[in-house]
């Protein structure tokens, strides 16, 4: 069930809810910016917010599954803090906004759970993905922008920015390839998902952002012409 699917009866105007996805270093929290500005610009209702976190529960879980260093969390506890954020996140911000007729761009969702939890740690996808829909009540985004990046590569890019890496982004590189497989697969199968070229110049691959959407939601996001590097 995604945003648009809820029933209109009981709401005064629909929202729209976008999710941006992909490994480390690929640009989301960039790209999550750069969007919501346009939107803004366009006079768009927006509401920009990050998972795990933008509740107080949220928030409190993100700082101990990522930066507390003095925690030994299971995978399977791990997952458990993820959707505990994540019924917070879905229950106090999505569902007011998306019934106030706003737009939600999260950076990570349930892919990063599949993905991360799913992929890389391991755990049984089939029983992530059940745990995942009791804790969204079985909301999905209306489009989730995967941001496609080789994992090498974006960790190059965290190392050249000097960033100081998190929990999840200190573990290996063969960590990271599981959870860009991950990744890929879902690609494959999972509807809503917009295809993005994450390489190359911030401006283009913003613009890239743009035309996929503005492809799938043309009464949101206008078109600004053509690339032919989105795949849909």
């Amino acid at each position: 069930m995604t945003a648009r699917s809820l029933d209109r009866s009981s709401r005064a105007a629909v929202g729209l809810f976008l999710a941006f996805e992909g490994v480390e270093g690929a640009g989301k929290s960039t790209q999550v910016r750069l969007l919501s500005e346009y939107l803004s610009s366009l006079g768009v209702p927006v509401v920009v917010a990050r998972e795990p976190g933008s509740t107080p529960l949220g928030e409190r879980i993100r700082e101990a599954a990522l930066n507390d260093a003095t925690l030994e969390i299971p995978a399977r506890g791990e997952l458990f803090l993820m959707l505990a954020a994540r019924a917070a996140f879905v229950d106090q911000l999505v569902r007011p906004a998306l019934q106030a007729g706003k737009v939600v761009i999260a950076d990570r969702f349930e892919l990063s759970t599949l993905a991360y939890q799913g992929a890389g740690r391991g755990l049984p996808l089939a029983e992530v993905r059940a745990a995942n829909r009791f804790a969204t009540g079985g909301l999905s985004p209306d489009a989730t922008i995967l941001m496609e990046l080789d994992p090498a590569e974006g960790a190059e890019r965290q190392r050249a920015a000097g960033k100081s890496f998190d929990r999840l982004e200190r573990e290996g590189a063969e960590f990271h390839q599981r959870v860009a497989c991950g990744y890929e697969d879902m690609a494959s199968h999972v509807p809503g998902i917009l295809r993005v070229n994450a390489r190359g110049e911030v401006a283009h691959v913003q613009q890239r952002i743009r035309d996929a959407l503005a492809s799938r939601f043309p009464e949101t996001i206008p078109a600004r012409g053509v690339t032919n590097d989105a795949a849909v």
